[in-house]
C-alpha cells in the first residue's frame, strides 16, 4: 500500500509508549499508516506520494482543548478585545474610541479586561462608561466571564433599575441608595445578553467557520465546546456545528456540551454522551456549583480577605439528584467548581452518586461511556484532592488562567493561594488532568498553556523561580494533557491522542523542540504546520518551503 503523505527527517514524539520516538511517518486515507525511520517509508512511497522533509523539527499529536467557549470566542473576535489593556484609563480610552467610530445607539461590546493587573485595580462603573460613551449602550465582560460592567443605556435597554430583583444565581451590584452600579455578576449579565440582539444563525455560522483556521494555526485539531450557564446560545451553536459537519467544513474533532438545566428533555430524547461521529459528538451535561474568584463569587470555606465567602449557584442536594439521573441515563456530567467549599461539596456529591450506583436496584445500568469531570478545580484543600482521585473524576484545568490570577489570588486569599492551581498535587493524587484555555477567558494557544504549567511564570519571568514552583509540571506531562489525556477522557484513545499506526492522522509540527529549549521559550514557539485527518490545514508563510524544507 502506498501513502498519500510521508513526513521524514523529523523528531516525532509519538506519545505512544510502545514507540515513543520516531523520525518518519506515513499517512494514507486520513490515518497513520506507519511510524518509524526514514528508510522504513521507502516501500510506502509511490508516484502520487507527497514527501515532506521536516528538517529535524518536532512533531506531536494534534492538540485538543478540553474546555472552550467556542461561540463566545468566535463572536468575541468581532468585538472589542480588552485582554491586553493595562490600565483603567486605557480601557476607557478604548470604549471612547469605539464610540467615535460607531453610529449612535449601537452596542459597544467587549471582553477580556482584568482589573487585578491594573495599578489602580478599579472596575469600571456605569458612570465611568457613561462618560466614555454617553450615546451608546456598553457591556464589557471581565476576563473570567463571571462579571460584566455596563453603562446606563445598557441597563435601560435591559430593563434593569433599582426595582429590578436579582435574577436567580445572579447579582446586580447596587450603591447605598439601591441604584445599580453597572456591575453585574454571574447570571445577571444574561439580562444584558437578551437585549443585545444576538446575531442569528447565519452570522454565528460565519463566525464559527472563520475561527477554525485560526485554531489550526495554534495546532488545535480538537476541542470541547462548553455552554455558559443560562445562556441562549446553545441551540444556535449546535445548529451551526451540524451545518458545518453536513457541508464537510468541520475540520475539527468537536465535542459539544449540553445544558444541565435541560436534563429531563435530554433524557426523554434518549441522547447519550458520545453520540455522533469522528467530527461531532454529544459531550457532557454542564452544571455550575459556584462562580469565580475574580468576581468573589467562588464558594469558599473561609472568607476572602476582602470579604464574603462567595455563593453556591445550586444546592448540593439538587446537583446530586441531577447527576444520579444523568448517570443512569448514560450521560456524563461536567461540574464547574472553583472555590474550596465548592470542590468539597462536589466531592461529596460524587461520593453519593457512586453509592447510588452500587445500591441501584432498578437493574444493571451501563452508565456513561466516559468519566464525569470537574471543571477548573481552582482552589481545593489537600484532603479533598484524595477524595476526588478515589472517585475516578477527570480534572479539567486552565494553566494560563493561573498566570492571569496570581495577583488577584494573593490579594483575595493570601497564603491560602498555596491551595490554588495545584497541578503537581493533583497528578500525584491520581487525578487525570486535561488542559484547556476556557477561551475566551484565556489565550487559546496550547503552547501558552504549556508554558504556564511548566514554568508557573509570566512571560516576563515573574515571579522569579515560579509561583509555588513545587506545583510545576514537566513538558511531557503538559503535552500529555493536550493530547493523550483528553483522548482517554473522551473515550477515543483508540482513534486519537498519539501518533500510532491505525489512528487518525492529526499532528502538529513546531518550529523548535519544546522538550529541550529553555522553558521560557515554549510560549514563543510557533506551529509551523498542522495536519488534520491527513491533510495539511495550516502552514506557516510562503517562505517556509525554502527556509525549513517543507516541500
Amino acid at each position: 500500500m502506498t501513502s498519500d503523505l510521508i513526513l521524514k527527517n523529523a523528531l516525532i514524539r509519538t506519545q505512544d509508549p510502545v514507540r515513543p520516538l520516531a523520525h518518519a511517518a506515513a499517512i494514507q486515507g486520513g490515518r497513520i499508516l506507519a511510524v518509524g525511520e526514514d528508510h522504513d517509508m521507502t516501500p510506502l512511497s509511490g508516484p502520487g506520494t507527497r514527501i515532506m522533509d521536516l528538517g529535524g523539527r518536532l512533531v506531536l499529536p494534534g492538540f485538543m482543548d478540553s474546555h472552550f467557549h467556542y461561540l463566545d470566542w468566535a463572536m468575541g473576535r468581532k468585538q472589542m478585545a480588552l485582554a491586553d489593556v493595562t490600565s483603567f484609563q486605557e480601557c476607557m480610552d478604548r470604549v471612547a474610541e469605539s464610540a467615535r467610530r460607531l453610529p449612535e445607539g449601537s452596542w459597544i461590546l467587549g471582553q477580556g479586561w482584568n482589573e487585578s493587573d491594573w495599578e489602580d485595580e478599579r472596575m469600571p462603573t456605569r458612570y465611568d462608561l457613561d462618560h466614555a460613551a454617553p450615546n451608546h449602550p456598553v457591556a464589557l465582560w471581565r476576563c473570567d466571564l463571571h462579571l460584566a460592567a455596563v453603562n446606563s443605556l445598557a441597563l435601560e435597554k435591559a430593563g434593569i433599575d433599582e426595582n429590578t430583583p436579582d435574577p436567580p444565581e445572579g447579582v446586580i451590584a447596587r450603591d447605598a441608595s439601591g441604584r445599580p452600579t453597572g456591575i453585574l455578576r454571574e447570571l445577571a449579565p444574561n439580562l444584558i445578553k437578551a437585549a443585545t440582539h444576538e446575531p442569528g444563525d447565519p452570522g454565528l455560522y460565519e463566525a464559527m467557520l472563520e475561527g477554525i483556521p485560526v485554531l489550526h494555526s495554534y495546532g488545535l485539531t480538537g476541542l470541547f465546546d462548553v455552554r455558559l450557564m443560562g445562556g441562549v446560545e446553545g441551540a444556535p451553536a449546535l445548529r451551526s456545528w451540524q451545518r458545518l459537519r453536513e457541508e464537510e467544513k468541520l475540520d475539527l474533532r468537536c465535542w459539544v456540551s449540553l445544558p444541565g438545566e435541560r436534563l429531563d428533555e435530554i433524557i426523554s430524547l434518549g441522547l447519550r454522551t458520545g453520540f455522533g461521529d469522528d467530527r461531532l459528538r454529544i459531550g457532557h451535561l454542564k452544571y455550575f456549583m459556584d462562580g469565580g474568584m475574580g468576581a468573589r463569587t467562588a464558594w469558599m470555606i473561609d472568607p476572602y480577605l476582602d470579604g464574603g465567602v462567595g455563593m453556591p449557584l445550586c444546592s448540593a442536594e439538587a446537583l446530586r439528584e441531577a447527576i444520579i439521573q444523568a448517570d443512569q441515563a448514560g450521560l456524563a456530567v461536567m461540574v464547574h467548581a472553583i472555590g474550596e467549599r465548592a470542590n468539597r461539596e462536589v466531592a461529596s456529591v460524587f461520593e453519593a452518586v457512586n453509592r447510588s450506583r452500587a445500591l441501584n436496584d432498578s437493574g444493571p445500568t451501563t452508565g456513561p461511556a466516559v468519566p464525569h469531570r470537574v471543571e477548573h478545580l481552582q482552589m481545593i484543600r489537600p484532603e479533598d484532592l484524595s477524595r476526588m482521585a478515589r472517585l475516578g473524576l477527570v480534572g479539567c484545568v486552565q494553566p494560563h488562567n493561573m498566570i492571569l490570577d496570581i495577583h488577584m489570588i494573593e490579594r483575595s486569599v493570601g497564603e491560602r493561594g498555596r491551595w490554588t492551581y495545584t497541578y503537581r498535587s493533583m497528578l500525584n493524587a491520581g487525578i487525570p488532568l486535561v488542559f484547556s484555555s476556557d477561551a475566551p477567558v484565556c489565550d487559546p494557544r496550547p503552547l501558552v498553556g504549556m508554558h504556564a504549567a511548566v514554568t508557573r511564570q509570566r512571560w516576563d519571568g515573574t515571579p522569579e523561580g515560579g509561583w509555588y514552583p513545587e506545583e510545576r509540571l514537566s513538558v511531557e506531562e503538559a503535552v500529555r494533557a493536550y493530547t493523550t489525556a483528553p483522548a482517554e477522557a473522551n473515550g477515543v484513545s483508540g482513534e486519537l491522542g498519539s501518533i500510532t499506526p491505525g489512528k487518525r492522522a492529526d499532528m502538529v509540527v513546531l518550529d523548535r523542540d519544546i522538550y529541550t529549549v529553555n522553558p521560557m521559550e515554549i510560549a514563543e514557539t510557533n506551529v509551523d504546520m498542522t495536519i488534520f485527518d491527513g491533510r495539511v490545514v495550516h502552514k506557516m508563510g510562503d517562505d517556509l518551503k525554502n527556509k525549513n524544507k517543507l516541500v
